[in-house]
């Protein structure tokens, strides 16, 4: 009947719609340093079996395929891309870029998850403290802590992440530091919480910290950003189609409409 149309239409403009904004979301975060593209799966719903296969007929012949009329489709999950974004050269001393797999691993509160977060957004800035924060909202402190002394001249960061100061009293340099690189078996399973930050889950496994360069953590590009790796022309694309799958679920709502419409003027015929 028409009735079943009408309802896989109705999930079918349900789940184009979460489609729609999360391609808004990728399109609104182009410009974010270390964004990570999002997709949307979707998977078929229950379907109504109206004749089942191989079954036998008077002549002892089996049926070769049956009838199963489907109920429509649903959101499976979203799926984000940890593809590398495009390095960007700005030559700041605190811009720094993770050149292969893995995140920073920030102080967040201890009510999100367990107190910790991961990012690949690499602009870090100096607090008042001398303390290397992320520069978001709300600050993030670098884990583990790195203190930049305020006579401070110069900072260099190598590949693998060894923090060296230069002063005055000592133009050489002094090690303050080591940066870490955390990865995850299943990145896909971190939850994003905003600000470029993400916290671990069941999903994700759990984290895995190293030196960077050291297996298969990338190294530290200081003064360079890693650029959202959002592809505009085939986020727009996507919309287009979506937008036109919309339309032909929306046809397809007038399409039973107009047949149920039929039905309830049978008797005036």
């Amino acid at each position: 009947m028409a009735i079943a149309a009408l309802h896989s239409a109705a999930t079918g403009l349900n789940a184009l719609s979460t489609q729609i904004d999360v391609i808004a979301n990728n399109l609104a975060n182009s410009n974010t340093t270390g964004f990570k593209s999002s997709r949307v799966n979707f998977e078929d719903l229950l379907y109504q079996e109206k004749a089942q296969p191989g079954v036998e007929n008077a002549n002892g012949d089996e049926r070769p395929a049956g009838i199963q009329v489907g109920l429509g489709v649903r959101v499976a999950n979203t799926d984000r891309d940890f593809q590398m974004g495009s390095p960007i050269n700005t030559g700041r001393p605190f811009d720094l870029m993770i050149d292969g797999p893995g995140f920073f691993k920030v102080d967040i509160r201890d009510d999100l998850g367990t107190g910790e977060g991961y990012t690949r957004a690499g602009n870090f800035f100096v607090n008042s403290e001398g303390e290397m924060v992320l520069g978001s909202v709300n600050g993030e402190r670098l884990v583990p802590s790195i203190s930049v002394p305020d006579d401070a001249t110069g900072v260099s960061i190598t590949q693998d992440g060894i923090v060296n100061v230069s002063t005055a009293a000592d133009p050489s340099g002094t090690q303050v530091g080591q940066l870490e690189v955390t990865a995850f078996i299943n990145p896909n399973g971190l939850i994003p919480i905003g600000g470029n930050v993400f916290i671990e889950s069941e999903a994700s496994g759990p984290p895995v910290d190293g030196s960077p360069g050291s297996g298969s953590l990338g190294t530290i590009v200081q003064g360079f950003l890693e650029s959202s790796n959002v592809d505009p022309v085939k986020e727009l694309v996507e919309l287009i189609k979506t937008q036109r799958a919309f339309e032909m679920n929306s046809q397809s709502i007038q399409a039973a409409d107009q047949a149920l419409q039929v039905i309830a003027n049978l008797r005036r015929f």
